[in-house]
């Protein structure tokens, strides 16, 4: 099924999130009233994915910038001469990539981000492709006592386990060298465990395993019960799409509505990726 707008095309991916959209060249500066149209469908549907769009690093930044400012990260080297821009690559001698477990960007800001774009360079002929989730329906299919007990909670997010130094000292995992400053991973902040979406007004659980430690006031052995069925029950299949890249393609996903991981599964084969962070909003 493909819905008509005045200036696009939008094709549902899944029956969760993800749409796809037509019709636009971002390497041109698009008008108000297609960006205002495209808004409308990454509110819908959470994250969105373009093809064909070859662009250069200009022409991604003048698009990001379309959505607010951009964040400039701390721990990914960045496309030489833009700082702007963080470089995901996974070289073919490599065997662990990056974002490679699920996970929610930048949590564990006190402003989380509002969303992440990926802008695919250099992919293999066959995997590497990403999986979205919606955070929407996990939050929509518990059950009204669990959203009862959630809506009281706040949780505990930090990037010291991830970005940090003792991460950085394991020395067996091949992204150690990927990842750069390792004394600047000292961002915790504590986030209600449903939000309320800034944008559409949904309420969206908003936990993740990648960043998230335990509740608030609860001990991190005392939360792992209750975590580990929220992530079994987000990342329920039909919760869920997966995208193929293809030299050209864009993902732009919603932070506060999704998680996300990258598939680990093309060893001797290159991929290469420019990704730009949208700065968000504190959460409520």
């Amino acid at each position: 099924m493909i819905d008509d707008y005045n200036t696009i095309r939008v094709k549902p991916l899944g029956g969760a999130l993800g749409a796809e959209i037509s019709g636009i060249n971002l390497n041109e500066a698009i008008p108000d009233e297609q960006l205002t149209e495209v808004r409308q469908v990454f509110g819908q549907y959470a994250v969105i994915f373009f093809r064909n769009q070859k662009l250069t690093p200009e022409n991604e930044i003048r698009f990001a910038k379309r959505w607010g400012e951009i964040n400039t990260n701390r721990f990914f080297s960045s496309v030489e001469g833009y700082p702007q821009i963080a470089l995901v690559v996974k070289e073919p001698d490599q065997k662990n990539n990056i974002g490679g477990s699920w996970h929610t960007d930048h949590s564990y800001d006190i402003a989380p981000a509002l969303g992440s774009m990926l802008f695919a360079h250099e992919v293999p002929v066959s995997g590497g492709d990403t999986v979205f989730a919606s955070m929407y329906k996990a939050y929509d299919t518990l059950s009204d006592g669990l959203k009862s007990t959630l809506g009281n909670l706040r949780a505990r997010h930090s990037s010291v386990h991830v970005f940090g130094a003792a991460r950085a000292k394991k020395g067996n995992d091949d992204t150690v060298g990927r990842i750069k400053n390792p004394e600047a991973a000292t961002q915790e902040a504590i986030h209600p465990v449903v939000i309320i979406h800034p944008e559409t007004g949904r309420k969206s659980l908003y936990v993740n395993p990648g960043f998230t430690l335990g509740f608030e006031g609860w001990s991190d052995e005392e939360s792992k019960p209750l975590l580990e069925y929220l992530y079994a029950h987000a990342a329920r299949p039909e919760f869920t799409c997966r995208f193929q890249w293809k030299e050209g393609s864009i993902a732009f996903w919603d932070n506060r509505a999704t998680w996300h991981l990258a598939v680990n599964d093309y060893q001797g084969s290159r991929r290469m990726m420019h990704r730009i962070t949208i700065e968000g909003t504190p959460l409520s």
